[in-house]
């Protein structure tokens, strides 16, 4: 599977962000989807995944109340929405699949998107 992020950008504190991700190669149903972002200077940070047959979600404490994970399995992408940014918010988010549970762990993800950047301004 290969995996196609877009959708950064530069966006207002306050505003929300709404990032795809976008599969081929392979189908994504056939996985769990999880989303990370990596701050500068900072070690990659679980957001969410979702997945399997019961549909199991885990949210990062972090950003619970501001997350929406979604897919479409016939278009074969992935959606990110948050809300009510934070300049703290500001990193390169990476669409994740792969694995047989829903794991808060990047090495349980076999396929990664190249990452798109988004910057929060105050």
């Amino acid at each position: 599977v290969q995996l196609q992020a877009s959708g950064g950008g530069l966006v207002q504190a306050g505003g929300s962000l709404s990032l795809s991700c976008a599969a081929s190669k392979g189908t994504l149903n056939l996985y769990y989807m999880a989303w990370f972002r990596q701050a500068p200077g900072k070690e990659r940070e679980f957001l969410g995944t979702f997945g399997g047959v019961r549909g199991d979600t885990i949210l990062a404490d972090s950003v619970k109340g501001r997350l929406i994970l979604s897919r479409d399995n016939a278009q074969n992408m992935m959606y990110l929405t948050l809300n009510s940014l934070e300049p703290e918010d500001t990193a390169v988010y990476y669409c994740a699949a792969g694995g047989i549970f829903a794991s808060r762990r990047r090495y349980d993800y076999d396929f990664w998107g190249q990452g798109t950047l988004v910057t929060v301004s105050s």
